[in-house]
């Protein structure tokens, strides 16, 4: 099977690594030349993860999308969600016929205000039986440091989504599967959004006992959102366990982990950074910053209690003091 990955930053890199160390080679798509040829030349990702080395003979890179698709069966798109529309756009809209796609975004399409499997499904007519969605506990920094991690594997095609988990396993990594393509991958848009919130609370000078109830809050207005959103999942699929690693322990990791982006970026933003000035300073993509525009929007459909999500947007995208909007967020935790 000839895997293909498409984006060159930490996610990327530590999937790639992942996906050698298991014996394979790869098709990498990198937009930027100097950047393969440095590859080339030092074995490891400049830009990211330059502890990583790798073998060159197991990979096989271009700047050339086209290339990249043609010569894959399985493609693992792993650009932040802002690009994706810009990175796909030189593509036919027959580039995904009988080919897997694995998800490795962690937020909605700003663009389209759409999921990936959404937007792939109009453009290029790929159906969800070939669609998946690969998501943490799971830090890149993590990965490069063999330390053990978690994936979970999510697809209506559940007995593919398996054979693709395989791929990944590795001492150092497990993987997991499930069905909940759909929820999954909201409940790590929501998650980005949350742990940006923790780290509001965080630079606001909260401390670890009001950031405990703060998570356990966001954890159920998580679960609020997901049941409103997929109903179906209460009513065909009960045994859904939203406590599972992949919703609960995602949440979790990135609240607390310093190298959570999202959490690091909300510290900022808790200090008196602007958004402008944090975005800067951060010099990478906070998922939650887009995601909790969308999610908003999103919400106006199914009309779930977000209260948390919305204070988180109000703060970013309406010039909510910072501390104001967590004194509001004070009075409804419990």
């Amino acid at each position: 099977m000839r895997i293909g990955i498409i984006g060159s930053g930490s996610w990327a890199t530590a999937l790639a690594k992942i996906l050698t160390d298991n014996g394979n080679t790869i098709n990498w798509w990198i937009r930027n030349t100097d950047t393969i040829e440095l590859i080339k030349r030092k074995k490891h990702n400049p830009h990211y993860l330059s502890a990583v080395y790798f073998d060159p003979s197991q990979l096989l890179l271009s700047n050339n999308i086209r290339e990249v698709v043609n010569k894959s069966d399985i493609l693992v798109i792993a650009v932040p969600s802002a690009f994706v529309l810009a990175a796909l756009s030189a593509l036919p809209k027959n580039a995904f016929d009988g080919k897997q796609i694995v998800s490795a975004i962690k937020g909605i399409l700003p663009d389209t205000n759409e999921l990936l499997n959404e937007y792939l499904l109009k453009e290029y007519n790929l159906p969800i039986e070939n669609y998946f969605s690969v998501l943490g506990p799971c830090h890149a920094e993590e990965v490069a440091a063999e330390k053990l991690s978690y994936l979970t594997f999510s697809g209506v095609n559940e007995s593919d989504a398996y054979k693709i988990a395989r791929y990944f396993q590795t001492e150092y990594l497990n993987t997991v599967v499930n069905h909940d393509v759909m929820g999954v991958q909201y409940a790590a848009v929501l998650k980005n959004i949350y742990a940006l919130g923790a780290g509001i609370a965080h630079g606001l000078d909260y401390g670890d006992n009001f950031l405990s109830v703060y998570i356990a809050n966001s954890a159920n207005e998580m679960t609020t959102f997901l049941k409103c959103l997929l109903p179906a999942n209460t009513v065909e699929n009960p045994t859904i366990n939203y406590s599972a690693s992949v919703y609960l322990g995602d949440l979790l990791v990135t609240c607390y982990s310093l190298y959570s982006r999202n959490r690091t970026f909300g510290n900022m933003i808790g200090k008196g950074y602007s958004v402008k000035a944090a975005q800067l300073e951060l010099n990478m993509v906070a998922e939650g910053y887009n995601a909790s525009k969308c999610i908003i929007k999103t919400n106006e459909i199914i009309q779930a209690e977000i209260p948390i999500a919305l204070t988180v947007f109000q703060i970013l995208w309406e010039q909510l003091p910072a501390s104001e909007g967590f004194k509001k967020i004070e009075k409804f935790l419990y």
